[in-house]
């Protein structure tokens, strides 16, 4: 059966790999599973057809035959529990690469869009300066938690998996606020993720979408 992801048509992050069908893509990459991309427009999200996959009205879903999953975690997950190479082995080791995968999704990646929410949709607003600088302190203590476990090994616990794909895709939002920079081993461990084969092939598929709407 053939998997089928749906990605915008014009993703709004400028072509910088940001949005969360990068995620799927990047698994899927990795474990070397073909899948088809379904482009939808910001009109469609909201409409029946697009509402039944996704309830929010959001991007990424996942269909394969009579299945259809949504939320870019639960998809990443249910790919690495079908196929080869982004969970360990053995039993306690893919235990902890999945604690990683909900870390990143439910500890570090919070602040972080509460971030994007204080610089972006509430900047006009009087109290937009003391907001932003205790959102990052937030995101700075998060972020040095995770740099003192990290230390100087390469990936998480191990071998790279699934928490570590999540874990970087999380850390590529916060790039651009120059927070990152503050966290040698952190911006490390992102550049190592980023020059994985599978998330190379990722990045250019879905950065053609976006010049291809560009273009237009």
């Amino acid at each position: 059966m053939t998997i089928t992801i749906t990605a915008f048509e014009n993703s709004p992050d400028g072509g910088k790999g940001l949005a969360r069908d990068m995620r799927v893509r990047w698994a899927l990459e990795e474990v070397g599973a073909p899948y088809d991309v379904r482009l939808v427009s910001f009109k469609a999200m909201r409409e029946p057809a697009h509402l039944a996959l996704q309830p929010f009205g959001q991007i990424p879903t996942y269909q394969e035959g009579d299945l259809a999953l949504f939320e870019s975690g639960a998809i990443v997950l249910h790919i690495a529990e079908r196929h080869t190479g982004l969970l360990p082995v053995d039993a306690d080791a893919r235990a902890r690469a999945i604690t990683w995968m909900f870390a990143a999704l439910s500890t570090i990646e919070p602040p972080i869009v509460e971030r994007f929410v204080a610089a972006y949709v509430e900047r006009d607003r009087s109290w937009h300066d003391e907001r932003l600088l205790l959102v990052d302190e937030r995101i700075r203590k998060r972020l040095g938690e995770l740099s003192r476990r990290l230390g100087e090994a390469d990936w998480l616990d191990g071998a790279f998996s699934a928490g570590d794909l999540m874990m970087v895709s999380v850390l590529q939002r916060i790039r651009s606020s120059g927070i990152l920079d503050e966290y040698p081993n952190l911006s490390a461990y992102v550049a190592r993720g980023e020059a994985r084969p599978a998330y190379q092939r990722a990045f250019a598929d879905q950065l053609a979408v976006f010049k291809a709407a560009s273009s237009r």
